[in-house]
């Protein structure tokens, strides 16, 4: 492995090692980027990178104990395995994914790939109309879990996150189904309904019609 690198140009490895430094850190690479301010994409450098390095990336992440998978429908190169960092995600996160799930499916079923945007004013309406997100939350509970989706190219929005407005657009990318499978909407689904289990009679109609809209890829 240290042969292969030094053969490299110097800005050449250099490129390579940010590109497996950013597999740990967000997970994915896709091949195309949204400038989160025009929403025009753009060719994603790193993603040539995974393309042209593939055996030594995989070589490399192997030793680490984890794999590099090609998801060639979504084009994206995606880490995973045990030596993949397991982050921790809050119940009122994992809420919002799911909202923001349910409006990409919504957009893409209706309005086609141009219309996946959505903004801080549409999720609270999804929450309110399904009942997920009833009650308001701080700015460190939506801080965290709109960093997390854009750290693992969830989403991307422009500027500073204290600096987005309700009507601010966000991009949604498509690897939204990735974190939301119709299996972990089920599964999480059915946690919160066990939290809930002394409304569950009230809530029982919300989780089923909420799995059949979330639930679609």
């Amino acid at each position: 492995m240290v042969e292969y690198m030094e053969r490299l140009s110097v800005t050449e490895a250099e490129k390579l090692q940010k590109t497996i430094a950013n597999l740990f850190r967000q997970t994915c690479i896709l091949q195309e980027k949204f400038d989160p301010v025009t929403l025009v994409p753009s060719d994603n450098e790193q993603y040539e990178i995974c393309v042209k390095h593939r055996n030594f990336i995989e070589n490399y992440l192997e030793v680490m104990g984890c794999e590099l998978v090609h998801d060639g429908q979504e084009h994206i190169f995606r880490l995973t395995g045990e030596g993949a960092e397991a982050e921790t995600v809050s119940k009122t996160s994992t809420i919002l994914i799911l909202l923001v799930k349910m409006i990409y499916r919504d957009k893409i079923m209706g309005e086609g790939l141009a219309a996946t945007v959505t903004c801080l004013e549409e999720i609270r309406e999804y929450g309110k109309s399904t009942s997920l997100l009833n009650q308001k939350l701080s700015e460190s509970e939506w801080k965290e879990a709109l960093s997390l989706m854009k750290k693992h190219q969830m989403i991307e929005y422009p500027g500073a996150l204290k600096e987005l407005e309700d009507q601010t657009p966000i991009y949604i990318y498509s690897t939204i189904n990735l974190y939301c499978s119709q299996a972990m909407v089920n599964e999480l689904l059915e946690l919160f309904k066990e939290e809930n289990a002394a409304d569950e009679t009230e809530e029982e109609n919300f989780y089923k019609d909420a799995a059949e809209q979330l639930g679609r890829d």
